[in-house]
C-alpha cells in the first residue's frame, strides 16, 4: 500500500463485496497505518461519488462487477487510481510484495491510528463516516468469548461496523476461522454454516425474517452454531428462530461509533443494562434531564410513555467517541456538553433495562403527547400474518402528527382490515394514542444497504402512495380503504389550517 500511496496517512476506499481480497485489505491498512473506507455498493451516483470524495481516498480497490457503478462519476480520485482486483495489473502489484517481511515493532501503527472510516447505515439521515482506530477495534475483539476452535460465519457486509466489530476483529483475536459470504443469502444460510461447520454468526436488521420465509425442513437443527448476534431483529422473529433452529439470539445494543454498549438480558424485547464502567442514562433532550422510569400496568401496557421515554445518553468521562470524518457540526450534536448523545430512544425500568423506542426521528406527537414507534412496532409485529412493520409519524392536518404504519405481510397472506382491528383491539398494551390512524400494505419495506429498515421513503410519501392504503376517517371509525376522494378531502383540511407544506409531494 506504501508503494501506492506513499509514507503518509493514506485512505484507500473499498467498493467490494465479501471477498477475500477485503478481507487481506484490511489486514494490509493495519499493518501499513492506512484506512480503510467501506464504501457502500448499494449507493449509486451522485451519493456513491459524494461518499468517496467527502472520505478524501487516495486509491480506490473495487472489482469487476462494481466498475460500472463509478463510470462518469466525479469520485475525486483519477482513472489511474483505481484498481479492478480481478485484473492483471492488481495482481501484479501484489505480486511484487509477496514476500515483502512485516515491519519492524518502533514502526508497527500506534492503537490511535485511523484504521477504518465506516459509514453509517443512513437509517435516519446521510450517512456519515465514523472514525474507528486500530485500538478501539481491538477491544471489540478482546470482549467476544471466542477461541480458535471456533468458526465465525459472517454474511454481512464488511463496509458495516457490525461485520468488523463482531466478526472480523474478534476471529483475529481469537485466532478463530473467519467464514464469509459474497452477499447475504437466506437460502444459502443452512447450506453455509454446515459446510464451513460454524459456531457463530452476526446479522442486524431483517436477515433472520429473510431466513425465516425459507422453506423449513427435517435438517434445520443440523448445525454447530451455538449463538448468533442479531440487534434490530424482531422479537418475533427471535422467539421463531431459537424454535425453529434451536439458536439463541443475543440483541444487545451497539453503534458504529462504538461508544454505548448495553448488555443483553431478558431475552426478545430488552436493550440491556449498561456494560460495567459506563453511565448510561435516559434523558429528555430538551432538558437534559434523566426521564422517569417506566410504569406498567398488570397486562405489560407502557403507562407513562411520555415521561420515561428519551434519548440514550452517556454521561461519563470514558465515554470516547473518536467523531465523524470531516464533520465537525455532527461530531458535536453527538458530544454535546460532555456527553455522548446517540440519537436512539429508550425508556427503562426499575431494574434498569432499557427498552428500544425508536430513532430520535422516530418521536411521534399525537394530541400534544409524544409516543415512540419501537414500542407499536413490537405490538403490530406479534400478528401473525405481519412479516415486518415500520411505525411513523405523518402530519395531521390541524396539529401534530398522526400514526402511520407500513406493513409487509407474509407470503400468501392478505390484508383484513377488520381483523386488522379486532387484533389490535386485543393487545392490552396498546396506548390509547397508539391505533395507527393509517395503515400502508408494501410489497417490500425499503431497507438500507446494511439491511435496515428505511422509514425516510415512507415518511416522504405518507399516505401519498400507488400501493393500498387503509384509514380510520375518525379514531372511532373502522378502517377503510384511502380513496381518492380522501386524499383530497385532507388536502383540503391542511390547506384550511395552513399546513399545506407539510403535506407529501404527491
Amino acid at each position: 500500500m506504501r508503494s501506492l500511496c506513499g509514507a503518509g496517512p493514506f485512505h484507500v476506499g473499498v467498493l467490494l463485496d465479501n471477498v477475500p481480497e477485503y478481507v487481506f485489505l484490511l489486514g494490509g491498512a493495519a499493518l501499513a497505518g492506512a484506512t480503510i473506507v467501506g464504501i457502500n455498493p448499494t449507493r449509486r451516483g451522485n451519493e456513491l461519488a459524494a461518499d468517496i470524495r467527502h472520505t478524501d481516498c487516495t486509491i480506490i480497490c473495487t472489482e469487476a462487477r462494481h466498475v460500472p457503478l463509478l463510470a462518469g462519476l466525479d469520485i475525486g480520485v483519477a482513472a489511474t487510481r483505481v484498481f479492478d482486483v480481478d485484473g492483471d495489473a492488481w495482481k501484479a502489484i501484489v505480486d511484487e510484495h509477496r514476500d515483502a517481511p512485516l515491519p519492524p515493532e518502533p514502526d508497527r501503527p500506534a492503537p490511535d491510528t485511523l484504521f477504518v472510516l465506516v459509514f453509517t447505515s443512513g437509517s435516519t439521515g446521510a450517512p456519515k463516516a465514523v472514525r474507528g482506530t486500530q485500538g478501539r477495534f481491538a477491544a471489540f475483539g478482546a470482549s467476544m468469548p471466542f477461541t480458535s476452535d471456533d468458526v465465525l460465519y459472517c454474511p454481512m457486509p464488511l463496509f458495516h461496523g457490525n461485520a468488523l466489530a463482531a466478526s472480523f476483529v474478534p476471529a483475529l483475536t481469537s485466532g478463530a476461522t473467519f467464514a464469509i459470504r459474497r452477499t447475504f443469502s437466506a437460502t444459502s444460510f443452512l447450506p453455509d454454516i454446515r459446510r464451513f461447520g460454524a459456531t457463530y454468526f452476526n446479522t442486524v436488521g431483517r436477515a433472520l425474517s429473510y431466513i425465516l420465509a425459507t422453506p423449513s425442513g427435517e435438517h434445520d437443527r443440523d448445525h454447530r452454531v451455538a449463538f448468533a448476534l442479531g440487534p434490530e431483529s424482531s422479537p418475533a422473529d427471535v422467539k421463531a428462530f431459537r424454535a425453529r433452529f434451536g439458536i439463541p439470539i443475543i440483541q444487545g445494543y451497539g453503534q458504529s461509533e462504538g461508544v454505548i454498549v448495553l448488555t443483553p438480558v431478558r431475552g426478545a424485547g430488552a436493550l440491556g443494562v449498561p456494560a460495567p464502567g459506563q453511565d448510561v442514562a435516559v434523558v429528555d433532550p430538551e432538558t437534559g434531564e434523566e426521564c422517569s422510569r417506566a410504569r406498567f400496568d398488570a397486562s405489560g401496557q407502557l403507562l407513562n410513555a411520555d415521561a420515561a421515554t428519551g434519548e440514550i445518553v452517556r454521561r461519563d468521562a470514558g465515554a470516547r467517541f473518536e467523531g465523524y470524518y470531516a464533520n465537525d457540526e455532527a461530531t458535536a450534536a453527538r458530544a454535546r456538553n460532555g456527553w455522548y448523545w446517540s440519537g436512539d430512544l429508550a425508556y427503562r425500568d426499575d431494574d434498569g433495562v432499557f427498552f428500544f423506542a425508536g430513532r430520535s426521528s422516530d418521536w411521534i406527537r399525537v394530541d400534544a403527547e409524544n409516543l415512540a414507534a419501537a414500542p407499536v412496532e413490537r405490538i403490530i409485529g406479534r400478528h401473525p400474518n405481519v412479516a415486518a412493520v415500520a411505525v411513523f409519524g405523518v402530519p395531521d392536518p390541524v396539529t401534530g402528527d398522526q400514526v402511520m404504519a407500513a406493513i409487509e405481510l407474509r407470503d400468501r397472506a392478505s390484508f383484513d382490515p377488520d381483523a386488522f382491528q379486532a387484533f389490535l383491539d386485543e393487545q392490552r398494551d396498546l396506548g390509547t394514542k397508539w391505533m395507527p390512524r393509517f395503515v400502508r400494505v408494501v410489497a417490500q419495506l425499503p431497507v438500507t444497504g446494511a439491511e435496515k429498515i428505511d422509514k425516510k421513503p415512507l415518511r416522504n410519501a405518507g399516505w401519498a402512495t400507488s400501493d393500498p392504503v387503509w384509514w380510520k376517517p375518525a379514531r372511532d371509525e373502522p378502517y377503510r380503504r384511502f380513496a381518492a376522494e380522501d386524499a383530497s378531502a385532507l388536502r383540503a383540511q391542511f390547506a384550511t389550517h395552513g399546513r399545506a407544506h407539510l403535506l407529501p409531494d404527491r
